[in-house]
């Protein structure tokens, strides 16, 4: 018997929306249900119905008729589209095609209102009016997956948010430094909201519990929590979420001074899936929950404990001894004041692939710390030792030997370095950003030795110094010639830093500057909250010896001083020989929080990945 011709498929018009679409997938930022507007599969195009055998030619003729009736366009699946307009970064755009046609509006809706323009009040009142709109062609509320109020700050306040309470699958809220918000609409917010992702209360202060259970009751898929300064929060309520909330990976709990390691310990016991803990500030932590964070987090890849004063060696020494943390790429222990050399020694044994390790202001750190950290080698790309005045040259030698990869090191306030340490640094190859601010022995030899050319590999040719950024505020010993050999010979530098360095103190020279940092007495523009100024208020006498040339300021000063001079000597091009000068090794000034302040947690895995807040990487 011969087999039956199989039944030809339907050429349907519907759109292709179903689960099992072999389609390219949408962006993150798409939300299949959004589109999901046929009543069942049958309808799609990748399960269509079957005809009867003696029907086939009336559906031939009937698609054939469909396909000439509508456009080429129209008939491209929804996936298609929606990839389409996602291309398109105007708003209006959008708006446009919605336009359009019934199918063109019901692919770029979501696209258009996934998250909502609310940098203006008024914007935020024509989404409010449109969400509460009851005879909508769309329902809008569902369609809000991004809901940042962040850029009205004081004007946002619990009558600008509650109106927006029916939008339920907003997936991430950021309310940054709306500081009138209170319990009352945060709660009327997250109230029945099973799709929230992440949640930014930063500066909420008078947030309290209340609106933690609430989270904690309906957030279950929660993954990123930043309550940064809200001092009302407390233990017990976040203990609720570190139960129910068990796939959070990102925290951010700075300046919660107010919690201990009970809270700590929970989010350590119940969300192993933890990447990112940030606990800046938190200075009633002690080992106990440090150890827990550790030994739980398996995944753990970046930890920051600036400023936890009661964190001693005990912390890390309590680790099982034969286990290794290879995920730990970042760890902060600023100002941890009571860190000795067998905490750090234990550190990098447990957590052999270190790539950012923070020790700022860690005073009892001596060589020996050092020299335990030469074991990360080629793994270590960022070191920040500032105010560790015992550390000498003997062990940034070693450190120089066994770690050449290095990007960043800051030596701020290291008072015993001297040319020699400098000398060796300006061999690492890849060498971008350098501290040195208060090494006060260094002289121009360590200048000329980071402005000297390196050779690539062995017999290799000769490449320009990397340098981007290099910090000798308060280098009192250098002179305008070793400077001007660093400005012609690192064509990349961005940032260079010379308060208080009496040879750049001229007035045909700090017109390159850019401005001092506020005063005491100087108001700071309105758009600036106080909270967020990276760095304390400068006295009279800061501002005055303040030199700091950045971005164009650098290129004007190299032009400058390559130009010639009325009444004074050419400046030359200095030249090296082959045993030519090296390095040194400073610190700002003024030491600020080398905690990333990013709003996002994300942990960027590129080999250029410095710490934000760092004297390097912001103010001096």
């Amino acid at each position: 018997m011969t087999r039956s011709r199989r039944v030809q498929r339907d050429l349907s018009a519907s759109r292709s929306d179903t689960s099992a679409s072999t389609s390219p997938e949408r962006c993150p930022d798409d939300d299949n249900d959004s589109f999901m507007l046929q009543p069942n599969d049958s309808q799609s195009s990748l399960a269509p119905s079957v005809l009867p055998e003696e029907d086939n030619d009336d559906a031939l003729r009937r698609a054939l008729e469909e396909r000439c009736r509508v456009s080429p366009i129209s008939r491209l699946p929804a996936e298609l589209m929606i990839s389409i307009f996602a291309k398109l970064s105007s708003p209006n755009d959008l708006k446009n095609c919605m336009l359009v046609s019934t199918e063109w509006s019901r692919n770029a809706v979501g696209l258009l209102w996934h998250r909502p323009q609310t940098n203006k009040f008024s914007s935020v009142k024509n989404v409010i009016m449109t969400v509460r709109r009851t005879n909508s062609f769309f329902d809008y509320a569902s369609l809000i997956k991004r809901l940042n109020l962040s850029a009205l700050g004081t004007d946002a306040s619990d009558g600008t948010l509650q109106p927006l309470s029916d939008c339920k699958r907003v997936e991430r809220l950021t309310l940054t430094n709306c500081t009138k918000l209170t319990d009352l609409s945060l709660t009327a917010m997250l109230k029945d909201n099973r799709s929230l992702l992440a949640l930014d209360v930063t500066g909420l202060e008078s947030i309290t519990d209340k609106t933690m259970l609430v989270l904690a009751d309906n957030a279950v898929r929660l993954q990123g929590l930043n309550i940064t300064n809200c001092k009302k929060i407390t233990d017990d309520s976040l203990e609720a979420v570190a139960r129910s909330c068990k796939h959070l990976k990102r925290l951010k709990l700075n300046g919660c001074s107010q919690l201990t390691d009970k809270s700590i310990i929970a989010f350590a016991r119940n969300c192993r899936y933890i990447l990112e803990i940030d606990l800046f500030d938190c200075k009633s932590l002690e080992d106990e929950s440090i150890t827990t964070l550790i030994t739980e987090g398996l995944h753990l890849r970046e930890l920051r404990l600036a400023r936890c004063w009661r964190i001693t060696d005990n912390a890390f020494l309590r680790l099982p001894a034969d286990a290794a943390y290879e995920s730990l790429r970042i760890l902060d222990l600023t100002d941890c004041g009571e860190l000795q050399d067998a905490g750090v020694q234990k550190i990098v044994q447990a957590a052999p692939r270190l790539r950012n390790l923070v020790l700022a202001k860690c005073r009892l750190l001596t060589d020996r710390s050092v020299f335990s950290i030469t074991r990360l080698g080629k793994n270590l790309h960022y070191i920040h030792l500032g105010h560790c005045s015992r550390i000498t040259d003997a062990g940034v030698s070693q450190l120089v030997k066994l770690c050449n990869r290095i990007r960043y090191i800051d030596l701020a306030c290291c008072s015993n370095l001297t040319d020699s340490s400098v000398i060796q640094l300006a061999t690492l190859p890849k060498l971008k950003r350098i501290g040195l601010v208060k090494c006060g022995n260094i002289t121009d030899r360590s200048i000329l030795a980071l402005a000297k050319p390196k050779q690539v590999g062995s017999g290799g040719p000769v490449s320009p110094s990397v340098l981007e950024r290099v910090h000798l505020s308060y280098c009192t010993n250098l002179t305008l010639q070793g400077i001007h050999a660093l400005l012609n010979n690192c064509p990349r530098l961005t940032h260079l830093s010379l308060t208080g360095v009496q040879a750049f103190l001229r007035e045909d020279l700090v017109i390159f500057c850019r401005e001092a940092p506020p005063g005491p007495l100087t108001p700071l523009p309105p758009s600036i909250p106080k909270t967020l100024t990276s760095h304390p208020e400068f006295n009279e006498h800061q501002r005055e010896v303040f030199c700091v040339f950045s971005g164009v300021g650098v290129q004007r000063l190299r032009n400058y001083l390559n130009a010639d001079q009325p009444g004074g000597p050419r400046m030359v091009r200095t030249t090296f020989d082959a045993d030519g000068t090296m390095f040194d090794e400073s610190d700002p000034d003024v030491i600020v929080n080398v905690t990333a302040q990013a709003n996002t947690m994300a942990l960027e895995e590129i080999e250029d990945d410095f710490g934000e807040g760092s004297e390097m990487m912001g103010q001096d």
